[in-house]
């Protein structure tokens, strides 16, 4: 069994509050894979001053440098993907074969956006006046909330986590209680690649104590969040009573119309 930490300016950390979450097996519920934290107010608060700390330093490195973070990471998922996937069948209840095209998916999206890093481009605009030179440039908006569900517990915290990062911004981010296994081994992988302490954050704990203290934090300049319908509703309330940017992916479903002529092996 994982005893899992949270992860605050660069440092795997216990929290005081000795309350803990079990993360059971779906396909055996007596099987206790690892037990999380379940942080308080002031722990998530912690998480939110280690990125806004962070964020000048960050902004402030150049765009392909990190870039080159990114594909650091990506290698480095590259060589645990295995690893990766078999902790999300055990924790998610995927079969093997979907975990492995979840993380190969992540793997891609990293890809892409530290490819990203060296288009973050303005953009020239012709003036009215003489002597006069207009132009654009992209900045970060600052220290972000990211709030993930338990389905895809890999691939969508990557694609929040990663052009989030190579943006310029810094990240505190939230996993669901339900899969917080892959939570951690996601923010090893990428403390093991050189990201400066508070760049990435990781808080466990229940949506209204850890999820309404980082919503609500002044250091949070942005909200990513996937999951229900209420409590997307109540996020983008609070985001929006401060003036903050917020996108809400909630209630998301698939249907699936199979055909009579279609390959049922591959459709199902």
């Amino acid at each position: 069994m994982r005893n899992l930490k949270n992860f605050i300016a660069g440092k795997w950390v216990d929290s005081a509050s000795g309350r803990r979450v079990q993360d059971l097996n779906p396909a055996d519920t007596a099987e206790v894979l690892a037990e999380a934290p379940n942080s308080t107010a002031e722990e998530a608060a912690a998480a939110c001053d280690a990125a806004a700390r962070a964020f000048e330093g960050w902004r402030n490195t150049p765009a392909p440098v990190r870039g080159q973070m990114l594909y650091r990471v990506q290698r480095r998922m590259e060589e645990r993907r295995q690893e990766l996937a078999e902790a999300l069948t055990r924790e998610e209840g995927k079969t093997i074969g979907e975990a492995r095209g979840e993380v190969q998916r992540a793997i891609n999206v990293i890809e892409f956006f530290a490819g990203e890093a060296r288009r973050i481009t303005g953009i020239t605009i012709p003036s009215e006046l003489p002597h006069n030179f207009c132009y654009t440039v992209k900045q970060p908006v600052g220290p972000v909330a990211i709030i993930t569900p338990w389905n895809f517990p890999v691939a969508i915290p990557i694609w929040k986590i990663a052009p989030a990062l190579v943006s310029g911004n810094t990240v505190v981010f939230k996993p669901a209680t339900l899969t917080p296994m892959t939570a951690s081994l996601i923010v090893e992988i990428f403390d093991s690649c050189d990201l400066p302490p508070g760049v990435l954050n990781l808080i466990y704990g229940g949506g209204r104590e850890v999820g309404d203290t980082i919503v609500r934090h002044p250091a949070i300049q942005a909200v990513s969040f996937t999951g229900s319908n209420d409590v997307g509703v109540a996020l983008y309330s609070a985001a929006a009573a401060r003036g903050i940017k917020c996108q809400c992916e909630m209630g998301g479903k698939n249907p699936i119309v199979i055909l009579a002529d279609a390959d049922l092996d591959l459709a199902v």
